[in-house]
């Protein structure tokens, strides 16, 4: 499988887009680095080969940081995991923008609420960051608690949404 690969600027910095050849995002987050990226997905969608251009889902993020927060909702993203970490990612893609969730809401969310430690994780291994929104789940006393792309860019996008 051939893969596209683009990054766009964002206030928050490089925004980098893996995307398959049935433009499904596969990995994204704030780099520029395309072997970050590519690192991030699973080993079984990783691409065989990769080349620049155009997808659709930049237009979603670029749409995103105009102000239109539901743009990402509409960009389809693939991954592959658990059972559990699967009903993680379907339960993010709910969490309504400027309505964070703390790691125990967010496990009971995916029918789970004894699984706090495995909704850290599942937010950890998360590839198509943005388009699953994992930068909505936040520590019981509501600190950031941990984010892969940096702190900074977790609070910069909660108070984005929280506008």
């Amino acid at each position: 499988m051939t893969a596209l690969i683009e990054t766009v600027d964002t206030a928050d910095g490089p925004f980098t887009i893996v995307a398959d050849s049935e433009g499904r995002v596969l990995s994204s987050g704030w780099t520029a680095d395309a072997e970050a990226m590519m690192a991030r997905i699973h080993p079984a969608l990783r691409p065989e080969t990769v080349r620049e251009g155009a997808t659709d889902a930049a237009g979603a993020v670029l749409a995103y940081y105009a102000g239109d927060l539901h743009a990402i909702d509409r960009v389809t993203v693939v991954q592959q995991g658990t059972a559990l970490q699967r009903a993680g990612w379907d339960a993010l893609r709910r969490i309504e923008p400027g309505q964070p969730l703390t790691y125990t809401a967010f496990a009971a969310a995916m029918g789970q609420p004894a699984a706090v430690r495995a909704a850290a994780s599942i937010c950890a291994r998360n590839a198509p960051a943005l388009f699953v929104p994992c930068h909505r789940v936040l520590r019981a006393d509501g600190s950031l608690g941990g984010f892969a792309w940096g702190l900074h860019i977790k609070r910069a996008l909660l108070v984005h949404e929280s506008a």
